[in-house]
């Protein structure tokens, strides 16, 4: 098998709206991908299609060669879910050999709570945890079945920045164990972390898909910071993809050439000063990407 779960040519559509259109990915076996776009962009119906919560308006969906449906094929796969639901009076102990006896080989509920952290949890009734101490139970019972395929949707929302790192030792732990992992988050750095294939999506279209490093790459941009008194002429000069005022008063500017904007910035006699010019983040990449995709969708409409 080339691919542990695929989407070809799907679109899906709720109504007038089209939350995917026209898609095709592959999830291959021994990744962790990670599943970027803006608010809206399509992230969440796609984990829904493979795991056979919906069915696609056009095109097919595979599941380890199968319907996502198949109760088979499912056996395979865990989740998290954006919204963490757990039965408020049951014991965390109790959920998870509730959720685990669902699975013909499972990891024993101690051995689960060790390797994320809750082994002084077991005994709590899910309804007293914190919102952080959910979070973490919900993202272990995705794995509790030693499953081949983990989708993570927005795994660490509502931990702290400590937490939320030992909860990618956790998630880097079980992928050397075996698993694949699609992991979609708000948390550009969660993605920095994890992933080794980035696949960004936007108006429920793919508009890139390959490594961290290529994904990167693809924009071209660089970040140049200066404190500048014309702050609003600098950011208006030609190549700025993307601003954003920092916290101490400097100007950050993604530009598609920095030579060329350099050259453009002398020539106006603008003030500047504090000048840093340095290659783009994953962050300043997806807002390029994301950003130059949203302009020329919108041009496309314009001309039909």
């Amino acid at each position: 098998m080339t691919s542990l779960a695929s989407l070809d040519r799907v679109t899906r559509r709720f109504g007038d709206v089209t939350a995917l259109d026209d898609v095709s990915l592959d999830i291959r076996p021994g990744e962790i991908l990670g599943l970027l776009g803006p608010n809206g962009a399509g992230k969440s119906t796609v984990l829904s299609l493979l795991q056979g919560l919906r069915r696609p308006t056009t095109g097919v969906v595979r599941l380890l060669g199968a319907d996502p449906s198949s109760a088979a094929a499912r056996r395979a796969l865990g989740s998290t879910p954006q919204e963490t639901a757990l039965p408020p009076t049951l014991r965390v102990g109790e959920v998870v050999d509730f959720v685990g006896g669902h699975f013909p080989s499972r990891v024993p509920t101690a051995e689960l709570a060790e390797e994320f952290g809750f082994t002084d949890l077991l005994r709590r009734q899910t309804g007293s945890l914190s919102g952080g101490q959910k979070r973490r139970v919900s993202v272990a019972l995705a794995f509790v079945g030693r499953p081949r395929l983990v989708l993570l949707d927005e795994p660490t929302t509502g931990l702290d920045v400590d937490a939320r790192r030992g909860l990618w030792d956790a998630v880097r732990r079980q992928h050397e164990a075996g698993a694949t992992v699609v992991v979609t988050s708000h948390y550009l750095e969660e993605i920095e972390a994890l992933a080794e294939r980035v696949v960004v999506l936007a108006e429920g279209r793919v508009i890139a898909d390959g490594s961290l490093a290529s994904v990167v790459g693809r924009v071209g941009s660089r970040l140049v910071r200066l404190v500048s008194r014309d702050a609003a002429a600098v950011a208006a000069l030609p190549g700025v993809l993307h601003e954003r005022s920092t916290v101490d008063g400097a100007l950050d500017l993604t530009v598609v050439d920095s030579d060329a904007f350099l050259r453009a910035l002398v020539s106006s006699g603008l003030d500047f000063r504090d000048l840093t010019v340095r290659g783009a983040s994953l962050e300043e990449a997806f807002l390029a990407l994301t950003e130059s995709s949203s302009s020329a969708f919108a041009t496309a409409g314009s001309v039909s």
